[in-house]
């Protein structure tokens, strides 16, 4: 699939002050995308649609360019101390994807040009630290992979990183466009993930990303590369046929890769969902086959007494116990950092 390009782009007027906000503004025009000013980028009132469900996908197909004013980092375990803020938005169209809801009718994609002040705050959070590891996650609300293309944001993070003895970097991603990132000055301090799953869930839910193929492709690339490697199998999901196609995508993995990676990773999580997912899920893709049936579900309360539905005890069970003992047959000193 050809790499994402916006069909609107807005600008706040203090991101043309940044060398990338002046360089997306020439880009951009150059190329004859409509281009309008924003006064902020967390607020876009006159996108294009007659419907909600227009305007939705237009959001998709739009970037913002702004300015991050709030440094404070997110949290952002199990996977790292704190989420580094590179962007906000996805152009892809997961389903299930938990942006749904945390983006809510902010669904357009955000990129930040203020990169040094954000740099900035993230060496003060590794000196605070000292002298323990700090890791960063640059994928908790978006895919920057995806727009790394248009944006060069991700390899001046990953060069970034790469100069902090305490600092390391991780994300995920479902694209396959790495090639301007393999000659990234990484010095091992970044964790190349990629998201895989079983081929009916990338099929059926996971429209305007890359193949599973293309992924695993780009994963080679990758361990070539020498960057520390890792997959999340997520979200990990129950139908006609799951174990074999859990079973085929993890000997293909292993069939792919090369023997014996070193450091190499996986994560593994069950779908879940709450009723305001739900909700937001069905009037975005009406006819998604996405199983969300409360009565084949457990109630699970988390943080803020919100309640999430997630498989039930022997369902889990078959996941917890089949999926790790495949992964452990194909790849006996990977580690499974957590399944949840």
């Amino acid at each position: 699939m050809k790499p994402f390009m916006p069909d609107l782009v807005y600008f706040e007027p203090d991101a043309l002050k940044y060398p990338l906000g002046q360089e997306l503004h020439e880009k951009f025009s150059a190329l004859g995308t409509p281009v309008k000013i924003t006064p902020s980028h967390n607020r876009i009132t006159d996108l294009p649609g007659s419907t909600e469900l227009e305007k939705y996908r237009i959001a998709k197909r739009t970037l913002v360019v702004g300015i991050r004013k709030t440094l404070k980092f997110e949290p952002s375990k199990p996977s790292a101390e704190y989420a580094i803020p590179l962007a906000t938005g996805c152009m892809g169209h997961c389903h299930y994807c938990y942006l749904q809801t945390t983006l809510g009718n902010r669904p357009y994609i955000r990129v930040y040009v203020n990169l040094e002040e954000i740099f900035a705050q993230a060496q003060k959070y590794i000196d605070e630290r000292a002298p323990e590891i700090t890791r960063f996650e640059a994928a908790c609300t978006s895919d920057p992979v995806g727009i790394e293309h248009l944006t060069g944001s991700l390899k001046k993070a990953i060069e970034f990183i790469a100069t902090q003895p305490l600092g390391r970097l991780r994300f995920v991603t479902k694209f396959a466009h790495v090639d301007s990132l393999l000659d990234a000055d990484h010095r091992g301090h970044t964790r190349f993930r990629f998201s895989v799953n079983a081929d009916y869930v990338i099929n059926q839910m996971e429209p305007a990303t890359s193949p599973l193929s293309d992924r695993i492709e780009a994963a080679k690339k990758v361990a070539a590369a020498g960057y520390p490697l890792g997959f999340i199998i997520a979200p990990i999901m129950i139908f006609d046929g799951w174990e074999e196609q859990y079973a085929s995508l993890i000997r293909w993995l292993a069939e792919a890769l090369p023997p014996d990676l070193p450091d190499l990773t996986f994560e593994l999580i069950t779908h879940r969902y709450t009723a305001t997912a739900k909700r937001i899920i069905e009037e975005r893709y009406p006819k998604t086959k996405l199983a969300m049936n409360e009565e084949e579900r457990k109630k699970k309360w988390g943080r803020y007494g919100r309640v999430k539905y997630v498989y039930p005890d022997e369902p889990m069970r078959e996941i917890k116990e089949k999926i790790p003992a495949w992964l452990k047959a194909s790849f006996p000193n990977a580690e499974i950092s957590y399944i949840t």
